[in-house]
C-alpha cells in the first residue's frame, strides 16, 4: 500500500520545487537585497531600519514613509486593492526622496530590489512634504 500526500495534481511537489534548492535560494538573496535596502531607506527617513526585515511591519513604516496612514497597509492583503496601491507607494516614495516618476515606477514598483538599494545607498534625501 502507498501512501501520498500529494493531491493528484502535483501541488505540493510545486512547493517544494518553489521553497527549495536553488530556487528559495535565488528568493532567499531577492528578500535580503529588499530588506538591506529598506534597512537604510527606513533609516535616512527616520525610522529604526530593524523594521524592514519584520513582514508586514514594513509594509506599514514603508506607507507612512510615503506620507500616508499606516493603516493603508491593510489593503496589501487584499487583491487588486494590493496592485494599485504598490504603484501609488512606489509614485509617493519616489516623490518624497526627490525622483521622477520613470524612476518610481520601474525602479521602486517593477525592481524594487534595486530601488530600495539606489534610494538607501545613494545621495537621495528623505523630505517630508
Amino acid at each position: 500500500m502507498h501512501l501520498s500526500i500529494s493531491d493528484g495534481n502535483g501541488i505540493p511537489d510545486l512547493f517544494a520545487a518553489i521553497f527549495s534548492g536553488t530556487t528559495g535560494l535565488i528568493a532567499l538573496v531577492f528578500y535580503i537585497l529588499v530588506a538591506v535596502g529598506l534597512w537604510k531607506v527606513f533609516s535616512k527617513a527616520g525610522y529604526p531600519g530593524i523594521l524592514a526585515i519584520i513582514p508586514l511591519v514594513n509594509l506599514v513604516f514603508l506607507v507612512k514613509i510615503a506620507g500616508m496612514s499606516g493603516w493603508l497597509a491593510l489593503l496589501y492583503l487584499v487583491p487588486i486593492a494590493n496592485f494599485i496601491l504598490a504603484i501609488i507607494v512606489a509614485f509617493k516614495l519616489g516623490e518624497r526622496f526627490g525622483k521622477g516618476a520613470g524612476f518610481s515606477f520601474f525602479l521602486l514598483f517593477l525592481f524594487p530590489y534595486i530601488g530600495y538599494l539606489i534610494l538607501g545607498f545613494g545621495d537621495a534625501r528623505y523630505r517630508e512634504v
